[in-house]
């Protein structure tokens, strides 16, 4: 997730999209090139982790992989689907929905997982996790961006 601003009258403000996109290029270019050694981090009582994700493409049926952000909610991986806070829904979370099987890397491992959206009370909990690990950004802001509700992704293990 990228740097973001909340003004006193409690609206958002992000990059623009082609600063976000640009971000996300460096970013997993900064991972290939490094063999992995920069660009994950495991997740802290006040900053969120990041991941790989491996899905597979709905349309295409091949392998597509994005870093996203994470915590831990004991064995599960939560994230959010929130595209740069941009309107659509990220491609990885159309993915999912469509295959929920993936893959993902966390510092120093790999996980098989099974997708699923969290709701009702469970959603709103893992929700006010990320309101913590957002330090100085108005989640609720933000999401007010979309028009949508934002998902919260529970990613559980699979054997």
């Amino acid at each position: 997730m990228l740097s973001v601003t909340a003004s006193s009258s409690g609206s958002a403000r992000i990059p623009p999209r082609w600063f976000i996109r640009t971000a996300w290029v460096v970013h997993r270019g900064l991972y290939r090139i490094t063999g992995g050694r920069f660009g994950l981090r495991r997740p802290t009582a006040t900053v969120y982790g990041m991941m790989r994700l491996h899905t597979v493409g709905r349309r295409t049926g091949k392998e597509r992989v994005a870093i996203v952000a994470y915590f831990e909610d004991g064995q599960d991986v939560v994230t959010m689907a929130m595209n740069g806070w941009g309107e659509p829904p990220p491609a990885w979370w159309l993915n999912l929905q469509a295959t929920p099987a993936a893959t993902i890397d966390l510092p120093g491992s790999s996980r098989r997982v099974r997708a699923r959206e969290a709701k009702g009370t469970e959603r709103e909990r893992l929700w006010d996790v990320f309101r913590g690990l957002e330090e100085g950004a108005d989640l609720d802001a933000l999401a007010r961006l979309r028009t949508r509700e934002t998902p919260v992704v529970v990613l559980e293990p699979r054997a």
